[in-house]
């Protein structure tokens, strides 16, 4: 298990990535896959985390970087601010269970510090938030996992293709209005309702380092970011080769 850290500069062939609001790892694991040295920070415990961390605020932590030229250490910044105020779980019918409208939104002063980087970078957010540009949009079905989780990707500093959404193979498995479904697909989130154990969990997202449901539930599925490292580090092999 991972301990929190002030993060040590380390000699490494790969290029550094600093994983803001890091959670349990599914963005940081994709990237680690697609070639990238990883350190995280969260500003809550994170034992499971499989990358040196740093415990405490993202933006404060970024600010310091930025002030003291560590920022410097860092090739890209992969950035998952809060989302819970807009994001689809938390309005409609679900706002008038007492559910969103308390949480910060923390998208704009992330952006803000992430262009004083001067760095490439990410921000992941769900359906349902419009403070961000949808530069990409990934789905499960797309790496053919067991799970739809729409993401969006707002890219500062470069540029990807948006490659083809596949049409879903049926629908999501569980109970909707009463009524049990089956599927090829798992609900990742929430509990009960014909919601999935954790080792289903495990399997549909591709991660196995963590079993805690809620961690799990919050988690970007590494071929995600696995996916969106290649395609930076692509892009700037490009780049290298015609200059």
């Amino acid at each position: 298990m991972t301990q929190p850290t002030d993060i040590q500069r380390v000699r490494n062939r790969r290029p550094r990535l600093l994983d803001l609001f890091s959670c349990a790892g599914g963005a940081g694991k994709g990237y680690e896959d697609a070639g990238f040295a990883v350190d995280g920070c969260d500003i809550a415990h994170r034992p499971n985390y499989p990358f040196p961390y740093h415990l405490g605020d993202a933006l404060e932590y970024l600010a310091h970087l930025i002030a003291t030229g560590e920022i410097r250490r860092y090739a890209f910044v992969h950035a998952s601010p809060p989302c819970q105020d807009k994001c689809t779980l938390t309005v409609g019918t679900n706002r008038s269970q007492g559910w969103g409208g308390s949480h910060v939104d923390l998208v704009q002063p992330t952006r803000t510090l992430l262009d004083a980087t001067g760095l490439p970078y990410v921000i992941e957010q769900p359906n349902g938030r419009a403070e961000i540009r949808k530069d990409l949009t990934l789905c499960g079905e797309m790496f053919g996992l067991g799970v739809i989780r729409h993401r969006n990707f707002e890219l500062g500093g470069w540029t990807t293709p948006q490659p083809a959404h596949r049409p879903h193979r049926g629908r999501v498995r569980g109970y909707r209005h009463g009524r049990l479904y089956d599927g090829p697909y798992v609900a990742a989130y929430g509990n009960g309702g014909g919601k999935p154990t954790v080792p289903e969990l495990q399997a549909a997202l591709g991660i196995d380092w963590t079993d805690v449901r809620k961690e799990l539930t919050e988690a970007i599925p590494p071929a995600y970011s696995e996916h969106i490292g290649r395609a930076y580090l692509a892009s700037r092999t490009s780049v290298e080769a015609a200059a």
